[in-house]
Protein backbone atom coordinates (compact mmCIF):
# COMPACT_ATOMS: atom_id res chain seq x y z
CA UNK A 1 0.00 0.00 0.00
CA UNK A 2 1.75 3.51 -0.87
CA UNK A 3 2.73 5.59 2.09
CA UNK A 4 0.50 8.28 1.70
CA UNK A 5 -2.65 6.04 1.65
CA UNK A 6 -1.47 4.33 4.95
CA UNK A 7 -0.62 7.85 6.69
CA UNK A 8 -4.51 8.52 5.99
CA UNK A 9 -5.44 5.73 7.14
CA UNK A 10 -3.89 5.40 10.48
CA UNK A 11 -4.81 9.15 10.70
CA UNK A 12 -8.28 8.59 10.47
CA UNK A 13 -9.04 5.79 12.50
CA UNK A 14 -6.70 7.06 15.43
CA UNK A 15 -8.02 10.42 14.96
CA UNK A 16 -11.73 8.82 14.88
CA UNK A 17 -10.71 6.56 18.21
CA UNK A 18 -9.45 9.82 19.58
CA UNK A 19 -12.28 11.94 18.64
CA UNK A 20 -14.37 9.08 20.42
CA UNK A 21 -12.85 9.25 23.64
CA UNK A 22 -12.91 12.84 23.75
CA UNK A 23 -16.58 12.72 23.33
CA UNK A 24 -17.01 9.96 26.49
CA UNK A 25 -15.15 12.81 28.49
CA UNK A 26 -18.53 14.83 28.75
CA UNK A 27 -20.92 12.15 27.76
CA UNK A 28 -21.33 9.19 30.27
CA UNK A 29 -19.42 5.98 29.00
CA UNK A 30 -16.70 3.71 29.61
CA UNK A 31 -13.52 3.04 27.97
CA UNK A 32 -12.68 6.87 27.55
CA UNK A 33 -8.86 6.30 28.29
CA UNK A 34 -8.52 3.17 26.28
CA UNK A 35 -10.03 4.54 23.23
CA UNK A 36 -7.33 7.61 23.66
CA UNK A 37 -4.61 5.57 24.16
CA UNK A 38 -5.58 3.52 21.68
CA UNK A 39 -6.16 6.06 19.33
CA UNK A 40 -2.40 7.43 20.30
CA UNK A 41 -0.69 4.12 19.53
CA UNK A 42 -2.34 3.75 16.21
CA UNK A 43 -1.04 7.34 15.54
CA UNK A 44 2.52 6.62 16.89
CA UNK A 45 2.98 3.61 13.92
CA UNK A 46 3.32 6.58 11.67
CA UNK A 47 3.49 9.82 13.03
CA UNK A 48 6.67 11.07 15.16
CA UNK A 49 4.21 13.65 16.95
CA UNK A 50 1.85 11.06 18.23
CA UNK A 51 4.49 8.68 19.68
CA UNK A 52 5.79 12.04 21.24
CA UNK A 53 2.10 12.22 23.10
CA UNK A 54 2.41 8.83 23.72
CA UNK A 55 5.55 8.82 25.51
CA UNK A 56 4.55 11.68 27.67
CA UNK A 57 1.38 9.73 28.56
CA UNK A 58 3.19 6.85 29.51
CA UNK A 59 5.92 9.06 31.75
CA UNK A 60 2.44 10.32 33.77
CA UNK A 61 1.11 7.45 34.06
CA UNK A 62 4.15 5.68 36.11
CA UNK A 63 4.09 8.60 38.12
CA UNK A 64 0.67 7.96 39.40
CA UNK A 65 0.81 6.55 43.08
CA UNK A 66 -2.34 4.25 42.55
CA UNK A 67 -2.37 4.24 46.68
CA UNK A 68 -3.68 7.91 46.27
CA UNK A 69 -6.66 7.51 43.48
CA UNK A 70 -10.20 8.14 45.11
CA UNK A 71 -11.91 4.91 43.01
CA UNK A 72 -15.01 5.19 44.89
CA UNK A 73 -18.00 6.83 42.85
CA UNK A 74 -19.40 9.95 44.11
CA UNK A 75 -23.36 9.72 45.12
CA UNK A 76 -25.90 12.08 43.55
CA UNK A 77 -27.66 13.72 46.51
Amino acid sequence: MPRPVRRTIVFVIGFTLIAIGGVLIVLPGPFTLPLVIGGLVILAAEFAWAESLLRKAKDSARKVDPRKINWRKKKDI
